[in-house]
């Protein structure tokens, strides 16, 4: 049996993953995942949808329920690691205790950015990143009367399609999820919240929060005033670093780490949202926040731990859903020169197609699945599909994978 520990810090999904994927691999040292929040491991997308809205409960949330990790002795530390002894192969926690390691995976995550403005720390502006979060939120909007969303990325957006009441949006960029998305798509999401009742506001900055004691006002860049008596705070995120730059490690918009997921530190790893890492796809070193590469990225080192070492390669997708309106992004946007969009984009059934230098890099569909399917597997073919190929298919996705199939 092998005497070899593994130490995960960070119970979400790239660290539950982590620990999971070990064991289906037949790994059968210790597992030990460490985890700063209470209870089992959960996932966090269903916080600004189902369960904000009320539709899913606590119990919808579990990974795995609590004896799932029993059967698998995998081993779940309540607590925070405060430091990494890297000479020792050992961790610190806040209670002094120590754990050893003979793999270290650091799944820290991210944490949210700060609004850096006065008023900021008042009572009524909250944020969403945990469990407790969201149910602050939920018990928050039952007496709110006047909400505004600062920030339209995915989190802000969904928080306002699943809030129940029409929310004003303010965002800095002269689009929404400027980003992730093409203008298109943006264009599209802020057609579809002012038709939901929300108010957009673009393109405009905030510069304080005003209230006695409590929130009562939201002071923009023009110098108009919104008033507000609950404020949701969603301006981003920042990986959580701190313990892997105490340790020096080599930190650079997240934990650096190569091809396969591995730090300067033969012993450690860096993954999901943590993690700044060299994207086949990108032709660059990014860092992604998203399940799929969460997930992914612990499989690949659960690889290389149990014996199967392979560079990280993964097609990077994304997706948001906001009511009404699901949108699924497969690739890596980055800076294109064409697009093409097909469907109906009146009926809310389309899909954008991003090319640059005539080779296809990201499909975006709303509410079309199929599209995102078959953009998926066009991904995974060598050569990559060019804007000539899918013209003789007249840009049917589906007709195209059909094809190349047949060929």
């Amino acid at each position: 049996m092998s005497t070899e520990t593994v130490l995960v810090i960070g119970a979400g999904q790239s660290g539950f993953q982590t620990a999971a994927s070990l064991r289906d691999k037949g790994f059968a040292g210790r597992v030990v995942l460490v985890g700063d929040e209470p209870g089992v491991p959960y996932q966090r997308p269903p916080l600004s949808k189902a369960y904000l809205a009320g539709t899913a409960g606590v119990e919808h949330l579990h990974l795995r329920p609590e004896d799932f990790f029993a059967e698998k002795n995998i081993e779940l530390v309540p607590g925070r690691v405060v430091a990494i002894d890297r000479a020792a192969a050992q961790v610190r926690l806040e209670d002094d205790t120590t754990l050893g390691y003979d793999h270290l995976v650091l799944a820290t995550g991210a944490r949210n950015r700060t609004l850096p403005v006065p008023g900021a720390d008042l009572t009524g502006v909250l944020t969403l990143r945990t469990r407790l979060d969201a149910d602050n939120l939920r018990s928050s909007l039952d007496a709110a009367r006047e909400v505004v969303v600062i920030g339209g990325g995915f989190i802000g957006l969904e928080f306002a399609a699943h809030a129940g009441r029409p929310v004003t949006v303010v965002e800095a960029q002269d689009r929404l999820m400027a980003r992730v998305a093409s203008p298109e798509i943006s264009e599209f999401f802020a057609e579809h919240h002012r038709s939901a009742g929300h108010t957009v506001l673009l393109g405009t900055g905030v510069t304080a929060l005003h209230g006695s004691g409590r929130v009562e006002s939201v002071e923009l860049s023009d110098g108009r005033r919104l008033p507000a008596d609950l404020v949701v705070v969603a301006v981003g995120v920042l990986p959580e670093t701190t313990l892997a730059a105490a340790a020096g490690l080599t930190v650079h918009n997240g934990v650096v780490v190569d091809e396969h997921l591995r730090t300067e530190d033969p012993q450690i790893f860096a993954i999901g949202d943590c993690a700044s890492f060299p994207c086949v796809q990108a032709g660059s070193v990014v860092r992604l926040e998203s399940v799929q590469n969460a997930v992914d990225q612990a499989r690949s080192v659960a690889a290389a731990i149990t014996g199967e070492p392979a560079r990280y390669d993964s097609l990077p997708w994304f997706w948001t859903d906001q009511t009404g309106a699901k949108l699924q992004i497969a690739g890596i946007l980055g800076a294109a020169d064409r697009t093409v969009l097909t469907g109906d984009r009146a009926d809310g059934r389309f899909s954008v197609l991003s090319f640059r230098d005539d080779v296809l890099i990201a499909v975006e569909s709303v509410n079309r699945p199929p599209d995102h399917i078959a953009a998926r597997r066009l991904f995974a073919a060598d050569p990559r599909p060019g804007y000539a190929d899918l013209a003789a298919s007249s840009f049917d996705l589906k007709a195209h994978v059909k094809s190349r199939s047949a060929a």
